[in-house]
């Protein structure tokens, strides 16, 4: 594999005979992250490191960072373009973005919200502002389920905890209730950086990233599995039937309309255009 070329303001690699830096890479730790990042660790042109989607969004946005797999409503607050192609979405439900209530939804009046993912928290607050009419109330918690439904009505949880809980709580997936509403695909991450900070073949290591962790997703949902019985053939299915990796047109005017929206309740400044990295 070919040297990363490097963001424009570290210097071309190899320049004047000097090394390149290491492309630092921003990832989620979740389980839908891990087929974008396959086969990117160890390798000593990119600098990996994983957190959880609000704290790789403020790395970025600190320059600790050069690209960041980003929740999408942080990119409509920062000067950034887009690896083309690649993305964490759904089409339908999602399984791992849920609403638990423990009172009709009709009859909720106040939400806690995982702190977790900006994006999920703007959108459980357009989705019940659609259905209800209205807005609750609403409290920022860690994602500890009961002691969230302890001081509300609903509680917003995402990613690992979501996908793996398993009480008979009532729940609204958001993933599935976006789609009914708009017909569009959600978007809920994908790689970003400011402009110059990512030349094509950067650009293109991350995309091939990708293509080989779809290739390897029963790998993936073993490792995640951890040994525990039935789960890997649960994570596998998730991967496979519930998580969108491509950013393509129908996904881009999903992820335009979800700016549409949270512009229109004032919970980003503007509906940013899409931009994009090159690839070649």
């Amino acid at each position: 594999m070919s040297a990363a070329a490097l963001p424009a303001s570290r210097g071309s690699a190899e320049e004047g005979g000097a090394k390149a830096h290491a492309v630092r890479l921003g990832a989620v730790s979740y389980l839908n992250a891990q087929p974008l990042v396959f086969g990117l660790e160890g390798q000593p042109e990119l600098r990996l490191e994983r957190d959880l989607p609000s704290r790789v969004a403020r790395r970025l946005q600190a320059g600790e960072i050069d690209l960041g797999m980003i929740p999408s409503v942080s990119y409509a607050l920062g000067d950034y373009a887009i690896v083309p192609g690649v993305a964490i979405a759904s089409r339908g439900p999602v399984r791992s973005v849920l609403l638990f209530h423990t009172c009709p939804l009709e009859n909720v009046r106040r939400v806690a919200l995982d702190t977790s993912s900006r994006t999920s928290a703007a959108l459980v607050r357009l989705l019940l502002r659609e259905r209800l009419g209205r807005d609750p109330q609403y409290v920022l918690m860690g994602p500890s389920l009961m002691d969230m439904l302890a001081v509300a009505d609903a509680a917003l949880m995402i990613g690992d905890p979501a996908l793996d809980h398993r009480s008979e709580i009532p729940r609204l997936d958001l993933g599935e209730e976006w789609t009914r509403l708009t017909g569009l695909p959600f978007v809920y991450a994908f790689w970003a950086g400011r402009p110059e900070t990512a030349g094509p073949e950067v650009v293109r290591r991350l995309q091939r990233a990708l293509a080989g962790g779809l290739d390897a997703l029963p790998a993936i949902a073993e490792r995640h599995a951890g040994g525990i019985p039935g789960r890997a053939a649960l994570y596998e299915s998730y991967l496979r039937s519930n998580i969108v990796y491509r950013l393509g047109s129908e996904e881009q005017e999903g992820l335009r309309e979800f700016f549409r929206r949270a512009h229109a309740l004032s919970l980003v400044p503007a509906v940013p255009d899409l931009r994009f990295h090159a690839d070649r």
